[in-house]
């Protein structure tokens, strides 16, 4: 596919990934979205790739929201099926077995946060701005958005924020426990490829497994999650990881993680 709309850099097992849609700061519709399913799917079959750096082009927007010119004269059915594109990606992102970072650099809202809230964790501009608007377009988040922000906040902070259609700057995202860490414009990239680059260096599956332990175990009863865990720790003793990370351990060296 020609990723038109996508900048893809990969240097030491990390992969950046950059929606380049400066003039519509960045809107996600359809053809974006359909770019970023392809991508993130080939990021994720890519074994060189350990992590994910995931940022809008441009200084003022992560990703500003759904292209609304676009949805606007959606029927029914077609409202429906651009909700379920949307929610593909933004699942791909969740079952990836790489971790992905949002580096939220300006405007986060509607569509844009959902693809925020769809990475594993975000780190923000102090210039960003998060949001859910859509009630005030006479709709609701359509792309994971009322089941993702209730899961990381709770539901009263995720009621208040998606009734009101009101934005948060990036230090009340902060403090509400969306965002993880907010930095100054210049410092958030290279902050976010400093993380990656510290995840790349440890145990690709330890990651990856314990990635979707935490997913899976969400939806499953405390003692259903730890069951899942022990089972998912068992695995990994069978692995050549495994057995490298405590052999390095054990001869004072530093491991050498092939992800097998």
């Amino acid at each position: 596919m020609d990723f038109s709309l996508l900048l893809i850099e990969k240097q030491n097992g990390i992969a950046q990934l950059t929606i380049n849609s400066p003039q519509t700061l960045n809107a996600l519709n359809s053809a974006l979205l359909s770019q970023l399913e392809c991508a993130l799917y080939e990021l994720d079959r890519d074994e060189k790739v350990k992590a994910v750096v995931l940022t809008g082009a441009g200084e003022k927007a992560f990703v500003a929201g759904a292209d609304i010119k676009e949805m606007a004269p959606m029927n029914a059915f077609a409202g429906h099926q651009f909700a379920l594109a949307g929610q593909r990606v933004m699942l791909l992102i969740e079952k990836m077995k790489k971790p992905v970072i949002a580096a939220v650099n300006g405007y986060a809202l509607g569509g844009g946060l959902e693809l925020a809230l769809a990475c594993d964790f975000i780190y923000a501009s102090n210039k960003a701005k998060l949001g859910f608007p859509e009630v005030t377009l006479g709709i609701m988040p359509g792309f994971g958005g009322t089941q993702n922000l209730a899961r990381r906040i709770g539901s009263a902070k995720a009621n208040e924020l998606i009734f009101t259609g009101k934005m948060l700057d990036a230090a009340k995202g902060c403090a509400w426990g969306i965002v993880n860490e907010v930095f100054a414009p210049e410092e958030l990239l290279p902050k976010a490829l400093e993380t990656a680059a510290a995840i790349t260096a440890v145990g690709t599956l330890g990651v990856a497994y314990a990635k979707n332990a935490i997913a899976t175990g969400l939806n499953m009863s405390k003692e259903d999650g730890f069951r899942y865990e022990a089972s998912l720790f068992g695995v990994l003793f069978a692995t050549e990881d495994q057995q490298e990370g405590m052999g390095a351990f054990v001869e004072k060296r530093k491991a050498c993680f092939k992800g097998k």
